[in-house]
């Protein structure tokens, strides 16, 4: 089929970012066919296990990659992983992972459907729950779709290898995960699944399984692990590297532009919308020309993920906020305040930078105070006895970057 009429700029969006396409010559040749008269938009599906309430910027990449797809007139499917949420993927993990209840499941599914739309299209966004199928599968249905895949192609998969290898236990359930993923493509006839880097051995089982039924088998696109604030593992609440998707807009202002130069390009790479990659390449190269400060772009990527998650105007308030704190001019007024409970008689300031949430602890606290690092509202505290008291409504900051408003109440 001549390809002729395919947009190369579409072909280059769905792209962007992309660590594999799999296959990339039937991608470009269902694209084409969904051009022709009589042609149909793709299906294309991403699954998420709803093993957490809430959604952080490493969980968008993808969803922004279903955006993509979106405007370019294609159909999303957001499948909800119900049935698979209670077995727990190993995927990326040495051990098993704890399986949720059917209540934690539920609760965490209607959470990410309410988050979801901050990045997709609602209008033009299919929500599935996998239930719907494997609800009505019986035990022998299970075996049977069981049959098609042996132990020895499952320990293939690199972290069952792993741990085979070293004599750790591998839960017989675990082997069907993938097997249920897989076959979620077969329920929903999916063109095309997307995935991160760590779920490619259960894309492809997709693929195989669509064979065995008699379709033709999707195209697996995997978008790599975001980085998280650190720039070196993956964005994980667990490591406390992550923006959540429903922090407030300052908070999501604030933790951009405390990421590092080399890690602002990733994630304008993956997380972008506004930034093209042809204005990327040229406002890396006034960057290193000397004409442009990197902190102009990190600013414009804070702005644009505020926005997207709350609104334009809640965003240019976080960046104002952000602007009075840092640079000690503009109305501090307008970051959120957050109540603080002290005694009555007030709290030393180490005490209170940590109970603020601004220190780790006490002695970090006091670590920074040495170094005449803290700041009350502008102002450095030279004094480590300083103590603030019920009543006390102000700016709390530590270097440039890590700033509370406060407000301090009796407890």
């Amino acid at each position: 089929m001549s390809t002729e009429s395919l947009d190369p700029a579409a072909l280059a969006l769905i792209e962007r970012g992309a660590d594999e396409i799999l296959k990339r010559e039937e991608l470009v040749a269902r694209l084409a066919a969904s051009m022709q008269p009589g042609g149909r938009p793709l299906r294309i599906k991403a699954g998420f296990d709803p093993t957490a309430p809430d959604l952080h910027l490493g969980h968008t990449v993808l969803l922004n990659k279903m955006r993509q797809f979106q405007d370019l007139g294609h159909q999303v499917i957001f499948l909800i992983g119900d049935f698979t949420g209670m077995i727990g993927d190993p995927t990326g993990k040495n051990v098993t992972r704890k399986p949720l209840t059917r209540e934690d499941v539920l609760a965490n599914a209607e959470t990410y459907a309410e988050q979801v739309f901050k990045v997709l299209d609602r209008e033009r966004t299919e929500v599935r729950f996998n239930s719907e199928w494997f609800g009505k599968m019986s035990a022998a249905d299970m075996i049977k779709l069981a049959a098609q895949h042996t132990v020895a192609r499952m320990l293939e998969r690199d972290d069952f290898a792993k741990r085979y290898a070293a004599q750790q236990s591998i839960a017989i359930h675990e082997f069907l995960y993938p097997l249920v993923q897989g076959y979620d493509s077969v329920a929903l006839e999916a063109d095309v699944e997307l995935g991160g880097t760590d779920q490619k051995f259960n894309l492809l089982m997709g693929r195989g399984l669509q064979e065995h039924f008699g379709q033709k088998p999707q195209i697996v696109l995997t978008m790599p692990l975001l980085e998280g604030l650190d720039g070196v593992n993956k964005m994980s609440k667990s490591l406390g590297n992550y923006i959540g998707i429903a922090e407030p807009a300052i908070d999501i202002v604030n933790k951009t532009m405390k990421i590092g130069d080399d890690l602002m390009w990733r994630w304008i790479d993956l997380l972008s919308f506004e930034i093209g990659v042809a204005e990327a390449a040229r406002l890396k190269a006034e960057i290193e020309a000397g004409q442009l400060n990197p902190r102009d772009v990190k600013l414009r990527l804070a702005r644009e993920l505020a926005a997207r998650f709350h609104d334009a105007a809640a965003a240019e308030t976080a960046i104002a906020g952000w602007h009075a704190a840092v640079t000690g001019q503009g109305d501090t007024s307008l970051l959120p305040l957050h109540d603080v409970v002290v005694p009555a008689e007030g709290l030393r300031i180490a005490a209170l930078l940590t109970a603020a949430g601004i220190t780790p602890s006490n002695s970090e606290a006091n670590r920074k105070l040495k170094e005449r690092a803290v700041k009350i509202d502008g102002a450095v505290v030279e004094d480590a006895a300083t103590t603030l008291s019920p009543g006390f409504e102000g700016v709390l900051q530590i270097g440039k970057q890590n700033f509370k408003r406060v407000r301090l109440i009796a407890g």
